[in-house]
């Protein structure tokens, strides 16, 4: 496996690379569930390339910037052994060379605002804005991207199709422990005792689904599902039923639907969703 830290290595590389190029973004701290996008991209194309870098600009004065795990050595041995044909390790001025405060940002207005948006205000900007850039240096024919940032998901797809970007956008299914958890980064800050509840968020959405299949009204299982958190130890952000495709709320006869929520447990937030019909 190739390591890239420079900009004149990329360009290097990438002239050397077929046009059949498959990408997974990543900020490291890597688990099966970044695997599981390294595979499926391994499935899909001759070149497999992965990034690992931690986002400044997508976290919030108050959020874990400092904190979040760098395993660079052990992100790359998972990288290598699920067969990465090359890893690019950026600096900032690789992805920044202006600076942040100068560098070009990309927006997607309104997905970017609602359900994380609104009380994680220029997250997503930061998150499009290195997603743009680094689809610009390595230039994929797919960026494979985990269903787990639903939201995220979708704005970059949003993104991609607005600037008539030449990368598909491959949403991959959330891989989950054996009680149902999300696979996260973030969990290895849960303690124990919060691991042991942790899985009530995905039960939540699952018994939340099944009632708007069975004809509750959407307020009203969000609001159900928003006491079942708080009654678990979680403090919900939100429980939102959307439209599957843009994240609009639904009318009455949209039936591909996802469930969608954001809780603190402890000092951890866990994000989660769930696609279903009715």
């Amino acid at each position: 496996m190739i390591t890239i830290r420079t900009l004149a290595e990329l360009v290097t590389q990438r002239a050397s690379w077929p046009e059949d190029v498959g990408f997974v973004p990543t900020m490291g701290g890597l688990h099966e569930g970044h695997m599981a996008l390294i595979r499926r991209a391994r499935e899909d194309h001759d070149v497999v390339v992965a990034s690992v870098y931690v986002n400044p600009l997508q976290f919030g004065p108050q959020e874990d910037f400092a904190a979040y795990p760098r395993t660079e050595d052990a992100d790359c041995a998972k990288l290598a052994q699920a067969s990465a044909d090359a890893v690019l390790l950026p600096s900032d001025a690789v992805i920044y060379p202006r600076g942040r405060e100068r560098q070009t940002q990309v927006h997607v207005p309104g997905l970017s605002e609602d359900l994380c948006g609104r009380r994680r205000p220029g997250h997503f900007k930061g998150v499009t804005t290195v997603v743009a850039r680094l689809l610009g240096l390595v230039r994929p024919r797919a960026c494979y991207m985990g269903k787990k940032d639903y939201q995220q998901w979708r704005i970059v797809m949003r993104m991609v199709e607005d600037l008539g970007l030449a990368t598909t956008i491959v949403g991959v299914d959330t891989v989950r422990e054996n009680d149902g958890l999300a696979l996260s980064t973030r969990n290895t800050y849960l303690t124990p005792a919060e691991r042991s509840r942790a899985p009530g968020l995905y039960e939540t959405l699952t018994e939340g689904a099944g009632q708007v299949v069975a004809g509750a009204v959407l307020t009203d299982v969000e609001a159900a599902c928003m006491g079942r958190l708080k009654a678990l130890g979680f403090a919900p952000d939100y429980v939102a039923v959307r439209c599957a495709d843009d994240l609009s709320v639904p009318s009455a006869t949209d039936s591909d639907l996802v469930i969608l929520a954001a809780a603190h447990l402890g000092r951890t937030r866990l994000i989660d969703n769930r696609e279903f019909r009715r």
